[in-house]
C-alpha cells in the first residue's frame, strides 16, 4: 500500500501499517521531509514513532519517496492524508493539497485500484475527488474511492492508530473488491474487535468533523461552568468530577482550563459550521458558534487575570510562559493558546519569556518576538508572574519553594489546572486557577 501525503497523520500511518505487516510506500512532495523519514527519523515529535520508523525502514517493510509514478505503480491501495488547512480568510477547509494530490497520483493508475482518503474535508467532497480520477487515470471507472477517516490524537497518534476505538469505512455503493481490500489492510485491527462501520461517502466524511465539534462542544461547556463557578465561588474541578459520574457525560474530556487549540479542533469546527451554513442548515449549528466564542473567552480571560495581577499598564512587567505548544506531548503548536496568551501580552508591552520541552523551535520561528529559556526554573529570573499555560507533566514536579530563589514576585496563573495549588499558597505564591479564581 501507498500513503500519500507524510506529515502527522500520514508518516503515523505508514509507519503504524508496516507494524501491521505491510509493505508500505509513503509519498511527499518534500524531498527533505522524504531524506529525514527514509533515514527512520519524523521531522516532528510524536510518541513512539521515530521507533517505529527506525524498525521498519531498517527491515525494508517502510520506504519513502517524493514520485508519485513511483508509488501509483507500488500497490493497489493508496492512503491519501495531505493536509486540509483553513482557507486564507476562511473556516472553510482549503481542498488544494487534496486534489492536487489526487490529479498527480491519477496519471498512474492503469490498473483497478482503491483510492482510500484519511484526510478531512467538507462532505460533499468524494464525488469531486471520484470524478478527478475517472478524468485523469487511465483505468477511469476502475478505480474505487474509499472515505476512511482518521481521529488520531497528537501525542497519542500511534497508540491510537494501532488500537483504534473505531474504524469507519465510507463507500459509494456496494463495492465488495475495496471493502475487502481495506478489510484485509485493517485486518489485524478488526480481528482485535475493534468496532467497524461500513457506510456512505457522505457519513463517513462527516464523522471526523462531528466528532471534533462535539469534544470541542464538550471541553467549552465545561470551560462555561468555569465562569459561572468564579462568579459564584464554586470549584469547576470538583464540579467536573461530578458530572463525570454521570455514565451519559463521562469525565474524560471534559477538562476545564484554557481550552482547545492545535491543527484539529479549531480548523474542523470552524468547518462544520461553514458547511452547514452553505448547505442551509445554519440554524443547526449555532450551539457550535457559542462553542467556539466560549474558547475564545477563556483566552481573554488569562490576560484579564494577568493585567489585575500586574496593573492595567503591563509595560515593562516581565512574564514567563511555561508552554509553547498547545497541549503536552508534542511539538505542534498550531493555534496554541498558550502562545496566544503570550503574544497578546508582549502586544500589550510586556516582556514575555517562553519555556516549553518541545516546542520551542517551532515556537521561535511563528513567534521571534518573544524571548525564550529552555529551563523552566531560570525562565523565572525575576519574573512580576508566572504563567502555567501548557500542562507539561514536568511542570507539576516543580517545587514552588525552589522557584521563590529566583524571582521576588510570587505570582502564578494556573490556566490548566494541574499545579498542587495548596503546596504553591503554602510556598507563598499568589496563585489563581481558571475556574477556582
Amino acid at each position: 500500500m501507498t500513503v500519500i501525503g507524510c506529515g502527522y497523520l500520514g508518516a503515523t500511518h505508514a509507519a503504524c501499517m508496516a507494524e501491521l505487516g505491510h509493505e508500505v510506500l509513503g509519498m511527499d512532495s518534500d524531498i527533505d521531509k522524504v531524506h529525514t523519514l527514509n533515514a527512520g527519523k519524523a521531522p516532528f515529535f510524536e510518541r513512539d514513532l521515530d521507533d517505529l520508523l527506525t524498525q521498519h525502514t531498517e527491515s525494508g517493510r517502510l520506504k519513502f519517496t517524493a514520485s508519485y509514478a513511483e508509488a501509483a505503480e507500488f500497490a493497489d491501495l493508496h492512503f491519501i492524508g495531505v493536509g486540509t488547512p483553513q482557507q486564507a480568510g476562511s473556516d472553510a477547509y482549503d481542498l488544494t493539497h487534496l486534489f492536487d494530490a489526487v490529479t498527480k497520483l491519477a496519471p498512474g493508475l492503469s490498473r483497478p485500484a482503491v483510492v482510500a482518503v484519511k484526510s478531512t474535508v467538507p462532505v460533499g467532497t468524494a464525488p469531486r475527488v471520484a470524478e478527478l480520477l475517472r478524468e485523469h487515470a487511465p483505468a477511469g471507472d476502475l478505480i474505487e474511492v474509499a472515505w476512511n477517516p482518521e481521529f488520531l490524537r497528537e501525542s497519542f497518534a500511534v497508540e491510537d492508530t494501532l488500537r483504534p476505538d473505531r474504524l469507519v469505512l465510507g463507500f459509494n455503493t456496494d463495492r465488495s473488491w475495496a471493502e475487502g481490500l481495506l478489510r484485509q489492510a485493517f485486518g489485524k485491527i478488526i480481528e482485535a474487535g475493534v468496532p467497524t462501520i461500513v457506510t456512505d461517502w457522505a457519513t463517513a466524511e462527516l464523522a471526523k468533523g462531528a466528532a471534533n465539534s462535539f469534544l470541542a462542544m464538550k471541553i467549552s461547556f465545561i470551560n462555561a461552568m468555569a465562569e459561572v463557578c468564579e462568579k459564584s465561588g464554586a470549584n469547576v474541578a470538583e464540579l467536573a468530577d461530578i458530572l463525570g459520574h454521570d455514565i451519559r457525560i463521562g469525565r474524560r474530556g471534559m477538562r476545564p482550563g484554557l481550552g482547545f487549540g492545535g491543527g484539529c479542533l479549531p480548523k474542523d469546527l470552524g468547518g462544520f459550521i461553514t458547511r452547514a451554513d452553505e448547505l442551509g442548515a445554519d440554524e443547526a449549528v449555532g450551539i457550535l458558534r457559542e462553542t467556539a466564542a466560549v474558547n475564545a473567552r477563556r483566552r481573554q480571560r488569562v490576560i484579564d487575570l494577568a493585567r489585575e495581577e500586574l496593573g492595567t499598564d503591563l509595560r515593562g512587567k516581565r512574564i514567563t510562559v511555561w508552554g509553547a505548544a498547545f497541549k503536552p506531548e508534542t511539538d505542534d503548536i498550531r493555534d496554541s493558546p498558550a502562545l496566544a496568551v503570550a503574544q497578546a501580552l508582549h502586544d500589550l508591552g510586556a516582556t514575555v519569556t517562553v519555556t516549553d520541552p518541545k516546542a520551542l523551535d517551532n515556537a521561535r520561528k511563528l513567534h521571534p518576538e518573544l524571548d525564550y529559556i529552555d529551563d523552566p526554573i531560570a525562565a523565572v529570573e525575576d519574573a512580576d508572574l508566572l504563567l502555567h499555560l501548557t500542562e507539561w507533566p514536568q511542570y507539576s514536579h516543580i517545587a514552588p519553594q525552589r522557584l521563590a530563589t529566583h524571582t521576588t514576585s510570587l505570582k502564578v496563573i494556573d490556566a490548566r489546572g494541574t499545579l498542587n495549588t495548596d503546596q504553591w499558597r503554602e510556598a507563598g505564591w499568589i496563585t489563581r486557577v481558571l475556574g477556582r479564581v
